[in-house]
């Protein structure tokens, strides 16, 4: 099954500048004809690109808002970091209240089956001998690990991350109170690409219980204008349905699984370099005695989503203030309790897995002869290459040109230093290492340099 990817190129915007190319933790984005382009078997939707892109050509698809009508009953899936956007004196009722009026029927809070999640995750910990057993709630994280690490597949716990076991819980409950599960529209307020791909394409699933997915920035934007609209004539109004615990409103942050890990030793690790260079350490068998792994993509974990619109540290700390005050109300046995989650908990905990996460093949050729002659073919041009990664052959490194070279029809003489000797040699003229430059940068770039120089 083919990838849906929610990162995006605008070639009319995009001036080949390589700033994308170089971020990518996967090395899926060439430069062609002057313009980036993404390969899609290697790109995981971590948001790099969007952040490096000086241009903003790098745009994120997202469902038209409008869509959410096309249903009868309207759900909108928020995660805690959303309502981290919002200064503290802006109350949770009343961004609930708003929702509900700018057309949603339902808010809830998907963290709400967190304490389901971690009990599935626990019972892992405690029963699986894969060691260490990699937590599947980043989709990022999931999808680099299919792609870079498909050695560690079997390391991913295989089971729902709270936005499915969510969406999960609320489809019931309405199909239980008289809904036609074709009349429920349930949406997902994301901070990141990444899990708009997941919903679009779920690893483990056949389908998402998600039906359409809006980011968080743009939400973000019509609740805060409703806010300002509404000026200090808003009348506060009780929250009518649970709230979260002080633990489950932690569980998107840095930490937030493993604090509440069985495991004895466990770690969590937030930043797609940092956890790059922390599974590399695990393939290579250099990292022992560690039984639990939290990997976020992103720094401070969802609060560092691309599609979040505050600072990240300044989200951070407003959920721990808020987790704080719930803390308070748990201490004085004043929180309402998600009764009819916990009601629900045998069906949730009987319906949370998922298959087993399968590598996302990058084969250099079905057939494994040939493959190994290729394997050795990039191996040799390796060692012909300067190992510089100059990138101004288009690809983001020279084991990457290499492979590119084998597999994609690319040149040796693509690369500069090759070039130079060429033409040193007289075995290739100047005017055929321009028009190679011309194939990868683009013959205006080229043509504006040479008539500026």
């Amino acid at each position: 099954m083919a990838f849906f990817h929610a990162l995006q190129i605008n070639e009319n915007v995009c001036e080949g500048c390589s700033h994308c190319m170089r971020v990518c933790p996967t090395e899926a984005i060439r430069v062609r004809d002057g313009r980036a382009h993404i390969n899609e078997n290697r790109c995981i939707d971590c948001g790099n690109c969007f952040i490096a892109c000086p241009h903003k050509a790098v745009f994120v698809k997202q469902d038209d808002f409008e869509e959410i009508f096309k249903y009868p009953c309207r759900v909108a899936l928020i995660p805690a970091v959303f309502l981290g956007q919002f200064k503290n004196d802006i109350s949770v009722s009343r961004i609930y209240a708003i929702l509900n009026e700018i057309g949603f029927q339902h808010v809830i809070e998907t963290e709400i089956t967190a304490p389901i999640f971690t009990e599935a995750k626990n019972r892992s910990e405690r029963e699986d001998n894969t060691k260490p057993l990699i937590s599947s709630f980043c989709p990022a994280i999931v999808r680099l690990i299919q792609v870079k690490f498909p050695g560690l597949v079997e390391n991913i716990i295989p089971i729902k991350a709270p936005l499915d076991i969510t969406a999960m819980y609320i489809r019931r409950k309405l199909e239980k109170e008289g809904w036609r599960p074709e009349d429920i529209g349930v949406f997902y307020v994301t901070p990141c690409a990444a899990k708009i791909a997941a919903v679009k394409s779920p690893v483990g699933e056949e389908r998402s219980l998600v039906d359409g997915v809006i980011n968080m920035d743009s939400l973000y934007n019509r609740v805060y204008k409703k806010i300002k609209e509404q000026g200090h004539d808003y009348k506060e109004v009780k929250l009518p349905i649970a709230q979260l615990t002080s633990d489950s409103i932690l569980t998107s942050l840095t930490n937030g699984e493993r604090r509440l890990s069985v495991s004895e030793h466990s770690l969590s690790i937030d930043g797609i370099d940092n956890a790059i260079e922390f599974l590399e350490k695990v393939e290579n068998e250099e990292i022992k005695g560690v039984d639990f792994l939290e990997l976020r993509a992103c720094d401070q974990s969802c609060p560092g989503g691309i599609l979040t619109y505050n600072n990240r540290f300044l989200t951070c700390e407003r959920m721990f203030n808020r987790a704080r005050y719930v803390a308070g109300k748990e201490r004085r046995g004043e929180l309402t309790r998600a009764k009819e989650v916990e009601d629900e908990r045998d069906y949730l905990l009987d319906n949370i897995s998922v298959d087993e996460v399968e590598p996302r093949s990058i084969s250099l050729d079905p057939d494994i002869s040939k493959a190994l002659e290729k394997m050795n073919r990039i191996k040799e041009l390796e060692r012909q290459l300067p190992q510089i990664d100059c990138g101004i052959c288009g690809a983001p490194s020279c084991d990457a040109l290499a492979e590119d070279i084998v597999c994609n029809g690319c040149k040796l003489s693509d690369c500069i230093f090759i070039q130079r000797n060429m033409e040193a040699h007289k075995t290739q003229k100047v005017e055929e290492s321009l028009k190679s430059m011309e194939n990868i940068w683009g013959y205006e770039k080229i043509e504006n340099f040479i008539k500026n120089k």
